[in-house]
């Protein structure tokens, strides 16, 4: 049995939702997983708080989760659990050259740059507006195959622990052209308007750091928020019509685990997954 931690400080869209992809049926039975958060918190005395909880749980492997993984809260919980001689893996939003600082650190990183950065001003950002944002994400990353990148790396890690094997920690700058590989579109068209989503959603970054970091006034940074949150609602319509369009093909790839962690495949609805 493989214990598995999820540190999460502060949060991205791939936060919520990565210990669940491991388990989407809740019966896997080759490892276990316990998560612990900050919540919107990423201060380096809650980070470090929360990452010395997790030591106390003695994982086999702690993922931290974070946006901008170069800040000093994220950074002091992967530091702290290192420290205690436990393997890490950063999952994170950015900056893509911080794979380079965690390899020569022995640490892994996962990093998602189409989790792209909210519009986190006040004069535009309330919990709604917040929480529509990061479901429009969740679609964009589901359905673009982002979601299956981290999640496969991940198990390649739980199988290497349950070999008794020291893991070989991921180091993984999630393209567009991985992604689009991994989500295994069968129709061109479905995989062009997915790839148009992605991208999409990787430009919303930078509209929304010029909006929280560069603009000064208030009337601009707030219309830059709203175009960013209207571009990150567009990629989703678009990744929603990818899906549908597999769909109509009775051609969508499903990967289920089953409960010793292994992964089955189908294609048609009606078909027993292999």
């Amino acid at each position: 049995m493989v214990r598995i931690g999820f540190v999460k400080v502060g949060n991205i869209a791939t936060s919520p939702m990565v210990e669940l992809l491991l388990d989407e049926r809740a019966e896997r039975e080759d490892m276990e997983v316990r998560v612990l958060t900050s919540g919107a918190n990423m201060g380096a005395k809650q980070s470090e708080d929360v990452a010395k909880s997790m030591i106390a749980l003695k994982p086999d492997v702690a993922f931290v989760a974070s946006p901008n993984a170069s800040t000093k809260g994220p950074t002091r919980a992967r530091e702290v659990l290192a420290e205690a001689g436990i393997p890490v893996v950063v999952i994170t939003d950015g900056p893509g050259k911080l794979l380079e600082e965690l390899g020569a650190k022995g640490l892994g990183g996962i990093i998602v740059e189409a989790d792209s950065m909210i519009g986190a001003r006040r004069e535009f950002l309330d919990p709604i507006e917040m929480a529509i944002f990061n479901a429009d994400t969740t679609k964009v990353l589901s359905v673009t195959g982002v979601y299956n990148v981290v999640y496969a790396a991940i198990d390649a890690v739980i199988e290497q622990l349950k070999a008794g094997k020291k893991p070989e920690l991921p180091l993984i700058s999630v393209t567009s052209e991985m992604a689009i590989e991994a989500a295994g579109f069968s129709n061109p068209y479905a995989r062009a308007k997915a790839a148009a989503a992605y991208e999409m959603a990787r430009r919303v970054a930078s509209l929304t750091t010029r909006a929280c970091f560069r603009e000064k006034d208030w009337e601009v940074y707030t219309a830059l928020c709203a175009a960013a949150h209207e571009l990150m609602r567009s990629a989703a319509v678009l990744a929603d019509e990818a899906r549908e369009i597999e769909k109509y093909g009775d051609s969508v790839l499903r990967r289920p685990h089953f409960d010793d962690g292994s992964t089955l495949e189908k294609r048609r609805l009606i078909e027993k997954p292999r």
